[in-house]
């Protein structure tokens, strides 16, 4: 155990979308469900299958922004640590009890936390992310510096805020997945970005961690992680990892790059919804 001094965090209040029971009169087949998005990312990317979750469970669905993300509040302090008891502080205010986390990607990490310091969860879905330590991907530095660009170019359109990133993005959808951060501007009459750009590509370095003890940290819970074939997240070598972090681990694979859910949504929610009801 690290002997290192905790420090005092100071938590970000989160913006969430709460989708209650569709039927109230009838009991809900699980526990209450919480979402929490990967990196760029939000609340939004999660606003359809949050509902057929809650349909097929009958269940409370949460959907949150974590800090520097959506409507959530910033700060200069974007680590695993900060998110998990940003997390933490907003069940216990909402009042959730041992709720299923479902994390993608940053999400997954902040999930992954949250149970190896024993929050009182049901149980766990990470999705497309490993319990390791590794260095985020080059892109992500490029989508950083893309929108630093538009947001010094001033744009007064989507689509000139489409042109700069092509330059940079190949991918249309993972173009349109970043620019669903933008936001205009009353003010200016220009798009700006929601998220601060310059915390987020200093925390780059950060977001590649994974500060727990192989042999030591444990998490005995149900656990359910989904990959994607076609992803580098979850590599055949880090199997044995995560069955030593999450020893009733679960492990499924989607025809489907890093966005699992947004490219296999059906398949997805067959998998979660069947793991939030197996006993």
């Amino acid at each position: 155990m690290s002997t290192t001094p905790q420090r005092k965090l100071t938590p970000v209040t989160l913006s969430f979308t709460d989708i209650p029971k569709p039927s109230p009169q009838e009991q809900a087949r699980s526990q209450p469900v919480v979402i929490l998005h990967g990196l760029f990312g939000s609340k939004q990317n999660w606003k359809a299958l949050s509902k057929a979750i809650a349909a097929r469970l009958n269940t409370r669905v949460f959907s949150v922004d974590l800090r520097n993300h959506g409507e959530s509040g910033h700060s200069k302090d974007h680590d695993y640590q900060h998110m998990a008891h940003d997390v933490v502080q907003f069940l216990e205010e909402h009042s959730i009890d041992r709720p299923i986390i479902i994390g993608h990607s940053m999400g997954g990490k902040v999930a992954m936390n949250l149970a190896l310091k024993n929050a009182p969860l049901d149980r766990l879905v990470v999705v497309d992310m490993a319990p390791v330590k590794v260095k985020l991907s080059a892109d992500f530095a490029k989508y950083v510096e893309s929108m630093k660009e538009i947001q010094e170019s001033n744009v007064k359109k989507q689509s000139e805020a489409d042109a700069i990133m092509k330059k940079t993005v190949a991918d249309l959808g993972v173009r349109q997945f970043l620019l669903t951060n933008l936001k205009r501007d009353p003010v200016s009459d220009t798009y700006k970005f929601r998220v601060p750009i310059e915390t987020l590509g200093g925390s780059l370095e950060k977001l590649g961690c994974f500060d727990f003890v192989l042999g030591q940290d444990h998490y005995d819970g149900k656990v359910l992680f989904i990959k994607g074939n076609r992803s580098k997240y979850i590599q055949e070598k880090e199997i044995d990892t995560i069955r030593a972090f999450f020893p009733n681990a679960r492990i499924e694979g989607l025809d489907a790059g890093h966005w699992v859910h947004a490219e296999k949504p059906e398949a997805f929610l067959k998998l979660v919804t069947e793991f939030a009801v197996e006993k």
